[in-house]
């Protein structure tokens, strides 16, 4: 069953935004939503039920969240007659659900997993292009509209009204991407030390369905830091938005660190950050390029030598470089735009 269908969004005869099922995407589709937010169009969002407490910072968004456990056709019955159209960024439930649904308009990037579900396709950028970050896939589709994606608010932290604590720094070596994208225990248990003589006053966060490294730092550590464990990542964003400072491996939680404003330092291995790194220009992203890499594989078939070759030292360089920085984080000149993408 449908939840969070307000009046506004039953009436608004417009636009349904189905989100992206990966919390890393879900956050670079935030500036389009945005986009059509301010554009005037009526929008509701259609999105799994895990993530309604990260839509629902969006104010004046119609969110509407539905059980994993839904099939389609009876999805199709909630959503039928409500829209005359839909925005759709990957196949799945909520795809399949609005063609049963009869929506008129569906459109979304002309990708082969996709074309079966769209009337109008989005043609996309050749592939012989250079790499663009990710939010560009999400952008490009919203410029065909005609709307202006360079405005600095559509980029703009979300707000949670929480006070920041400034010597606060989260620790957070889980990745949801898979074993290869987490730097090694011995260097997590190198650089608690350095961190706190440097004055942070330290927490460490891990994933309920993670790997467990979380769990095996804060043994190595005696248990001697505050420990938290998000069953979800939903969970993290009041947590994240109270830190100063976030240092984690590369995965979906430090993009929702730069959702809620929270300068980050991501450890980058298989993944390329200038395709995924976190949105803005408050975050540092430290990453040991070597000749494999990116490889972007959840498991390396080697020895891992893009997490072991990169050293305490990079890290605390990036953690010092943000701790420079820090009177700029939360400014209004911190704010971001196309600025960071240059």
């Amino acid at each position: 069953m449908l939840h969070g269908v307000t009046t506004q969004a039953q009436t608004a005869g417009g636009m349904l935004i189905a989100a992206p099922g990966r919390w890393d995407e879900a956050c670079f589709a935030v500036p389009a939503v945005r986009a059509l937010m301010a554009s005037g169009i009526g929008v509701g969002l259609l999105c799994a039920a895990g993530q309604r407490e990260f839509w629902e910072t969006l104010p004046g968004l119609a969110v509407l969240d539905f059980p994993t456990t839904i099939k389609p056709r009876a999805l199709a019955g909630q959503l039928a007659g409500q829209w005359q159209a839909v925005l759709l960024w990957e196949p799945g439930v909520a795809a399949d659900a609005c063609i049963r649904a009869k929506i008129a308009r569906r459109l979304g990037p002309n990708e082969p997993s996709l074309k079966k579900y769209l009337t109008h396709p989005v043609p996309l950028a050749s592939a012989q292009r250079p790499l663009e970050h990710r939010v560009r896939h999400y952008l490009t589709v919203v410029e065909t509209l005609g709307l202006d994606t360079t405005r600095s608010e559509l980029f703009a932290p979300a707000s949670l009204g929480l006070p920041r604590h400034p010597q606060s720094l989260l620790l957070f070596p889980d990745s949801d991407f898979g074993v290869s994208h987490e730097w090694p225990l011995e260097r997590w248990t190198e650089l608690v030390p350095a961190l706190q003589a440097a004055g942070w006053a330290l927490s460490l966060a891990g994933l309920a369905q993670g790997s467990g490294l979380a769990t095996r730092l804060l043994e190595r550590l005696g248990g001697t830091l505050p420990y938290l464990k998000f069953e979800s990542l939903a969970t993290a964003l009041p947590v994240l938005a109270a830190q100063a400072l976030v240092v984690a491996a590369d995965g979906s939680l430090p993009h929702l660190a730069a959702f809620v404003g929270t300068p980050c330092v991501t450890l980058f291995g298989p993944n390329d950050p200038a395709w995924k790194r976190p949105l803005g220009r408050s975050h540092s992203e430290v990453r040991r390029h070597v000749a494999c890499a990116p490889c972007f594989l959840t498991k390396c078939p080697l020895d891992g030598r893009c997490q072991g070759e990169l050293s305490v030292a990079r890290v605390l360089a990036a953690v010092a470089e943000r701790s420079q920085l820090r009177s700029e984080w939360f400014s209004d000149d911190s704010v971001s735009s196309f600025a960071w993408l240059s």
